[in-house]
């Protein structure tokens, strides 16, 4: 397949999987968190009675310049059967969106978040490829500037990017035109003393699929070594029989490895 059509068929399964999410049951879509036009998230919420129910936000990837909540859904489809609230997360994609916009805007999602589901029995964060950039750098979060700190149990990191300063040079920068400024402070390889001062108590899992590139396998292995060395609670998830796109697209697969062992059911307990 051609790069452009591998990237309509991951867009294809991750519409296809957030459409049998939709089905499930009781679902809020275009909350906003903020007042920007793409600052909203779609809610997915499991049939229970109890109000002490664990929360997942998801964060889509796209390379900071494509996809959205309506194709970050499919997380639901494992995790809301075992009771627990998933909310996908929309940013302003570049060119619109810079790369300080997109971090500021995620953060602002998670504060909402929590401020409207303070009943949760656990905050939970994923996401993938660039989204896991983005919730990596939720971790290193300064939330004195906030009016509120999200305890975040858990974050579960799929194919993520840690160091973005390799892509200043590719077309990844074009829409993004990032600075070599802006890409550093926006690197979560250079946050980890923030991360280890304010998400201390989180289970981080790095996940890396088999077949991801040399550059994300690097970076991957990299990151949680040096989350590891900081003393984080961190463990490296290596996948197998899986690319950059299948590893996040097989979650609503019931036999799939990841689903199987479940890390982020694992964290709550759930499985």
């Amino acid at each position: 397949m051609s790069a452009d059509d591998v990237i309509q068929a991951h867009m294809k399964a991750l519409k296809e999987g957030t459409g049998k999410a939709r089905a499930l049951g009781q679902t809020l879509l275009n909350v906003p968190y903020g007042e920007g036009d793409g600052e909203k998230l779609d809610v997915y919420i499991p049939s229970t009675n109890s109000l002490e129910m664990p929360l997942v936000i998801y964060i889509h990837g796209g390379y900071w310049q494509f996809l959205s909540k309506e194709e970050s859904g499919f997380m639901a489809v494992p995790l809301v059967s075992k009771g627990v609230v998933v909310v996908a997360v929309d940013y302003d994609i570049a060119p619109k969106g810079n790369m300080d916009l997109i971090v500021s805007q995620v953060r602002k999602s998670v504060v909402s978040v929590v401020q409207q589901y303070s009943h949760i029995s656990g905050l939970y964060i994923c996401g993938h490829s660039a989204g896991a950039h983005l919730a990596a750098m939720v971790l290193s979060t300064d939330w004195s500037q906030y009016s509120i700190t999200p305890q975040i149990k858990g974050a579960f990191l799929v194919s993520g990017i840690y160091d973005l300063l390799p892509i200043m040079s590719t077309y990844v920068n074009e829409p993004l035109k990032m600075t070599e400024e802006v890409a550093v402070r926006n690197s979560p390889t250079t946050l980890v003393q923030q991360l280890k001062s304010s998400s201390s108590d989180c289970h981080i899992v790095v996940a890396v699929a088999q077949h991801d590139s040399p550059e994300f396998r690097k970076q991957s292995e990299e990151y949680y070594k040096m989350l590891k060395t900081s003393a984080l609670n961190v463990t490296l998830e290596d996948v197998p029989d899986t690319d950059h796109f299948n590893v996040i697209e097989r979650l609503v697969d019931e036999e799939y490895h990841l689903t199987k062992v479940h890390l982020l059911l694992k964290m709550m307990g759930k499985c």
